[in-house]
């Protein structure tokens, strides 16, 4: 059985939702987390366009990418909740949108002529990456989006996404193991 799962809706406007996804629990308990090497972070990242492939992320970087990732998750599920949230995990983003400057530079190509670009030594990629996806995750908290996010419906899933609709899955599989196991259990009520 693959680990991979879709992206969870919402996913393809917020990379924050993706990246608050990135450890997840398969049935069966089964954890899953996409950025538990050095290895599998660098791939992640350059999955969604925030490191080149070859950026060589080290443990150091991994594990900045995880702490982040954990109040990033702690952000949603508080705002999910509606409870009120560790002034540590609204410090956390914080600190990670004031690493890098938003503006773009001024470059000039003497082939294709001015261009506007963040072109990040190797030692700035990890702070751009903190500094985007902190910045994304505090645009879906403040955005119009937030009523909708959600937790997965399908237990053990500890995915979040946005709802659209009735839909309260995360994926096509969750919502199929939901409706599964509510069956189940009125056949199992019908026979006691």
């Amino acid at each position: 059985m693959s680990a991979a799962l879709p992206p969870a809706p919402g996913a393809e406007q917020y990379v924050a939702l993706d990246f608050a996804d990135s450890a997840y629990v398969l049935p069966g308990g089964r954890f899953v987390d996409l950025l538990s090497t050095p290895t599998s972070t660098n791939r992640w990242l350059a999955e969604h366009g925030l490191a080149p492939a070859d950026a060589g992320v080290q443990e150091m970087c991994a594990t900045q990418l995880r702490v982040l990732r954990e109040h990033v998750r702690a952000l949603f599920a508080a705002r999910v909740a509606q409870q009120p949230v560790l002034p540590g995990a609204v410090s956390a983003v914080n600190d990670a949108l004031r690493l890098v400057s938003t503006a773009d530079l001024l470059h000039w190509d003497d082939t294709k002529g001015p261009y506007r670009a963040a072109l990040c030594p190797p030692n700035e990629i990890l702070d751009r990456a903190l500094a985007t996806l902190a910045a994304n995750a505090a645009d879906l908290l403040t955005g119009p989006d937030a009523d909708f996010l959600t937790t997965c419906g399908s237990s053990p899933c500890n995915r979040f996404l946005i709802r659209h609709g009735r839909r309260h899955w995360c994926s096509t599989r969750c919502g199929d193991r939901a409706r599964a196991a509510r069956a189940y259990a009125r056949t199992k009520s019908k026979t006691d």
